[in-house]
């Protein structure tokens, strides 16, 4: 993964974390249920990107094509998340 590209996911990734924090100490009753979803949205993730890079390696990509193709999926759920909480605030 190239220096900018891992820059931006470090940079969406803190951001998502903050406004998710900020979101649930402002509304503590449905803390419960959004934990939950946050926690199999990461489950999710972690999945999609295992199985891209067992299909680049499977093709013979080479090591940092298979980072690259278990990095893409990650990548594109928390810029998701980012979106979905600027919209919040």
């Amino acid at each position: 993964m190239d220096p900018a590209r891992l820059g931006l996911f470090a940079w969406q990734a803190g951001w998502v974390f903050t406004l998710r924090s900020m979101d649930l100490m402002a509304r503590p009753d449905g803390a419960g249920a959004e934990l939950t979803r946050m926690a199999l949205e990461k489950q999710r993730a972690f999945t999609d990107a295992w199985f891209a890079a067992g299909r680049a390696a499977m093709r013979g990509a080479d090591p940092a094509a298979v980072m690259a193709a278990a990095a893409r999926p990650v990548e594109r759920r928390v810029s998701a998340n980012l979106r979905t909480l600027r919209g919040k605030c």
